[in-house]
C-alpha cells in the first residue's frame, strides 16, 4: 500500500509526475524490481492564510465607536483560484469577486459580530459598548466550495476603548416657568450637552404635543399656544455617528395661568407645498379656531409677496394669483413665502392669535426647450481631433434657467465625424474631407433637466445644426496677371477702386487672404477682400506706386502664398491729362520689376571650411600615392 507522507503538498504546475522504483521478494526467491508511476493532475484547492488557519487566528483591532454594520474583515479570494485571508481598514473592505462560488459558515455563534455571505465580518448592529474597556470577539470561520473542499480558521477582533470626548448634560435637571398664552414655535428654554456631533430629542413623552426640540441647538419651542399646564419632558443628547454615545436630562415645565385667554387655533402652524400650477382659488388649509367670547376674524400679515399670492376666506387659506417659480420673485424668496395669519376674538379686549404660515412651491416642467436660431459653424477641413467646432446654445423658460443637457442624435460615425459633450460644444471626432462633404447636418437633442420634482419628467427638442466644411489650398493660389501697370486720377471724396485681383485656390472654392505685403506708402492704398481702393490725399504730383499683394489661402500650415506686383502711376485731378479715368491695364514689357526673395541656407564656419580644405587635399595626395605604386608594379 503505497500513502501520500503526512506534510507533503502536490503541485501540479512544478512537478506532474513521480516514478517510484519498488523491490519486493519473497523467502527463498530473488528480489523483484518494477516501477511505479504517479501522475500529479491540476485542481482548484482551497488555502487559508498562515495567520487565519493558526491557532490563535488572525487579528483586527477597532475602536469602540465604530459605526454600525462596518466591515472589520473580509475573506478574500487568492489569485491562483485558493483561498487567502487578508484585514482590510476599517469601514473601507476590498471586495474582489471569487473565482469560485464559496460559501462562509460561522462555527461558533456566541458573538454579537455578523458574517454574511460573501465573506465579510461586520460590526454588530447597535454597534460596540464604549463604556468598556478592551473587549475581545472570536470568530470561527469554515469555508467551503461547490466540490466540497473547505478550509477553516479563526479571527480575534479586539475592541479598544474610544478616544473621543463622551456626551454629558450640563445640568441634568432643569425647572422652567413660562405664562399662559405663550404663542406656537415661541422659545421656552434650551438645553446644551458638550461632545462632537451632539444632536437633541425627546424622549419622554414620545408623542410630545406642547413642546418640540430643534436637534442641533436643542431650543425647546411651544408648538401651540400654551395653557395652564405642568409637562414633564425626558432629553436625550446623542453622539449623530454613533447614536450609543448619548445622555438623558430632566425638565419641568410650569405653564402659568392668566386671566385672559387668547384664541386657540388648529394647526397652530401652517406648512404646506403645492405645485407652481395650483389654480387660483384653491384652498391650501382651513383653520379651526376657538374662542371664549366673540366672533372670530382672519387676515394675512406678512411681505408683499406673500400676501399677493394669499388671502384669506373666513378660516381658509387660498391662493390668490399664479404661483409662477419660473419668477425672479420666487427665486427672491427661495421659492418660501412666509407670513402670519393673525386671529382675532371680538369681546373686552380683543384677543388674537398668530398662525405662521410657511408655503413652499415646487417646480413643474411646463416648458419645452427651445433650439438657437441658424445654429451654423464653420471649420477648417484640417482640423485636429478633439478641435472644438462650436457651442450650441438652447434655452428653457424653466427654472433653473437653460438647465440643459446636449447629445447628437445617432452618435459619431464616419458619416457624422463629430461629437457633442452634454453643455453643448462640438468636437471633431474623425477625418474631414471637403471634397466629399462641404457640409454636414447634425440633428442635436436638448433635453431639459432638474426641471421638476419628478426626475422622469423631461422635455426635450430636436435642433438641426449645420457644420460647414472650409477648404485647405494645396497649392500655391494662382493669379492672372502676376503683375499689374495701372493708371489712375485721384479723385475727390471717398476711396476708389483701383482693380480687382484675379487668384484661384486650389482646390477650387477655398477661400484666400489677401494682404499688401510693402509699397502702400503713407497708407495711399487698401485692400477690402480682393479689390484694390485709393484714398484720395493731398498728392500734390503725379507718383508712382509700386505695391506687393500677398495671397494666401487662410490659416493652413505651411503657408502657400502668391505675390502679385502692381505698379499704380497716380495723377493729381489739378494735372491736365487725358479726361479718360478708366484703369489701364497692360503688361510691363520694359525694366522688369525685380521681387527678390531670401531663402534660408547654411553658411559653415572657417574653421570647418579649412578643416575640410586639408582633408581632401590629404584624400587627393593618399589616392596619387596609391596609383603612382600601382604604376610602378
Amino acid at each position: 500500500q503505497v500513502t501520500l507522507r503526512a506534510g507533503a503538498e502536490l503541485d501540479a504546475r512544478r512537478v506532474n509526475q513521480y516514478t517510484l522504483t519498488l523491490w519486493a521478494a519473497c523467502p527463498g526467491e530473488e528480489e523483484v524490481e518494477k516501477q511505479l508511476f504517479v501522475r500529479v493532475t491540476a485542481d482548484q484547492v482551497l488555502r487559508c492564510d498562515t495567520r487565519f488557519s493558526s491557532a490563535e487566528g488572525d487579528v483586527v483591532r477597532v475602536l469602540a465607536d465604530v459605526a454600525p454594520w462596518t466591515p472589520l474583515y473580509a475573506v478574500l479570494p487568492q489569485p491562483l483560484g485558493g483561498l487567502m485571508v487578508s484585514d482590510s481598514c476599517p469601514g473601507v473592505p476590498t471586495l474582489l469577486p471569487l473565482p469560485i462560488s464559496l460559501q462562509f459558515r460561522l462555527q461558533n455563534h456566541d458573538t454579537p459580530l455578523m458574517l454574511t455571505r460573501r465573506g465579510l465580518v461586520l460590526a454588530p448592529a447597535s454597534g460596540f459598548d464604549p463604556s468598556k474597556d478592551i473587549q475581545t470577539f472570536r470568530l470561527e470561520i469554515e469555508v467551503m466550495d461547490r466540490r466540497g473542499h473547505n478550509c477553516s480558521g479563526a479571527v480575534r477582533v479586539e475592541v479598544l476603548p474610544s478616544r473621543r470626548p463622551r456626551v454629558t448634560f450640563l445640568e441634568l435637571q432643569q425647572a422652567v416657568t413660562v405664562p399662559e398664552g405663550t404663542g406656537p414655535l415661541e422659545l421656552v428654554t434650551q438645553v446644551r450637552a458638550s461632545g462632537d456631533n451632539v444632536r437633541y430629542a425627546i424622549l419622554a413623552p414620545t408623542a410630545p404635543v406642547l413642546f418640540t426640540i430643534d436637534e442641533m441647538t436643542g431650543e425647546i419651542r411651544s408648538t401651540r399656544r400654551l395653557e395652564v399646564a405642568h409637562a414633564h419632558l425626558i432629553v436625550r443628547a446623542y453622539n449623530a455617528l454613533h447614536p450609543t454615545d448619548h445622555a438623558t436630562a430632566t425638565l419641568n415645565i410650569t405653564v402659568q395661568g392668566k386671566d385672559r385667554r387668547a384664541p386657540s387655533c388648529v394647526p397652530a402652524i401652517v406648512v404646506s407645498q403645492v405645485p407652481e400650477t395650483m389654480s387660483p382659488g384653491s384652498t391650501l388649509v382651513t383653520l379651526r379656531c376657538t374662542a371664549a367670547e366673540g366672533d372670530l376674524r382672519y387676515a394675512l400679515e406678512g411681505p408683499p409677496a406673500s400676501r399677493s399670492r394669499f388671502r384669506m376666506d373666513g378660516p381658509q387659506l387660498q391662493v390668490n394669483t399664479t404661483l409662477d417659480y419660473d419668477s425672479e420673485a420666487a427665486d427672491t424668496v427661495g421659492f418660501q413665502f412666509t407670513a402670519t395669519i393673525v386671529v382675532t376674538a371680538g369681546g373686552q379686549p380683543l384677543q388674537s392669535t398668530c398662525v405662521p404660515m410657511v408655503v413652499t412651491v415646487t417646480l413643474v416642467n411646463e416648458f419645452t426647450p427651445v433650439c438657437p436660431n441658424g445654429a451654423t459653424f464653420t471649420v477648417m477641413e484640417t482640423a485636429a481631433f478633439g478641435s472644438t467646432v462650436g457651442r450650441v446654445t438652447g434655452t428653457d423658460r424653466d427654472y433653473p434657467r437653460d438647465s440643459l443637457e446636449y447629445s447628437l442624435e445617432g452618435g459619431p460615425g464616419p458619416a457624422q465625424p463629430f461629437s457633442i459633450d452634454a453643455h453643448g460644444e462640438i468636437r471633431v471626432v474623425g477625418p474631414l474631407d471637403s471634397q466629399r462633404h462641404k457640409s454636414y447636418r447634425l440633428m442635436v437633442r436638448l433635453t431639459d433637466t432638474h426641471n421638476d420634482l419628478d426626475p422622469a419628467k423631461r422635455r426635450s427638442c430636436l435642433c438641426d445644426v449645420t457644420v460647414r466644411l472650409q477648404a485647405v489650398p494645396d497649392k500655391a493660389p494662382v493669379c492672372t496677371p502676376e503683375v499689374q501697370e495701372l493708371r489712375i486720377t485721384a479723385g475727390l471724396g471717398g476711396h476708389q477702386p483701383v482693380t480687382r485681383l484675379a487668384c484661384q485656390a486650389s482646390p477650387n472654392g477655398a477661400a484666400l487672404v489677401y494682404a499688401i505685403a510693402g509699397g502702400n506708402e503713407d497708407r495711399r492704398f487698401r485692400l477690402e477682400g480682393n479689390t484694390l481702393f485709393y484714398l484720395p490725399g493731398d498728392l500734390a504730383e503725379p507718383h508712382t506706386f509700386v505695391l506687393l499683394v500677398e495671397v494666401w489661402g487662410g490659416p493652413s500650415a505651411p503657408r502657400r502664398s502668391t505675390v502679385v506686383a502692381l505698379v499704380v502711376h497716380v495723377t493729381p485731378q489739378s494735372t491736365p491729362v487725358p479726361p479718360s479715368t478708366t484703369p489701364r491695364r497692360t503688361t510691363l514689357q520694359k525694366e522688369p520689376l525685380v521681387i527678390t526673395r531670401t531663402e534660408v541656407a547654411w553658411h559653415p564656419p572657417a574653421w570647418f571650411v579649412a578643416m575640410l580644405t586639408i582633408s581632401g587635399a590629404l584624400l587627393l595626395a593618399t589616392l596619387g600615392c596609391v596609383a603612382r605604386s600601382l604604376l610602378c608594379r
